[in-house]
């Protein structure tokens, strides 16, 4: 058998990961998304399988600041996407969150969205 695909081996690892973690309506898991383009983060209550709430580097106000400032999807905009999910956690009242990585690596954009959610009061 030949090895699997960078695609394949991000699934396996996702998979991995979701066996360990959930997110309930009290603590939701904070879900990150990153393409070449764009990163994604939403916060997803397993229990219900529903979205709580989702922002993304295409949200239309997030989107306007980062035009403004001139970045495309980098360090700077995932912390800005951080920050607004953040935010969106302390409207609907939730503090705490388990993070799901979704099979990237801990680095780069990902940490960057990470740590700004937390400097922005998320506890994870």
């Amino acid at each position: 058998m030949g090895s699997l695909s960078r695609s394949e081996s991000r699934y396996k690892r996702q998979r991995r990961v979701r066996k360990k973690i959930k997110g309930t309506s009290d603590q939701p898991r904070l879900c990150v998304f990153r393409s070449l383009k764009h990163i994604y983060a939403q916060l997803v209550d397993d229990s219900t399988g529903s979205t709580l709430a989702s922002v993304s580097s295409l949200s239309k106000n997030i989107s306007e600041e980062l035009k403004l400032e001139g970045h495309g999807c980098n360090k700077k905009a995932s912390a800005v996407v951080g920050k607004a999910i953040a935010d969106l956690a302390a409207i609907k009242g939730i503090k705490k969150v388990v993070f799901d990585r979704n099979g990237f690596l801990y680095h780069g954009r990902v940490k960057a969205l990470s740590d700004a959610a937390r400097e922005a009061g998320l506890q994870f």
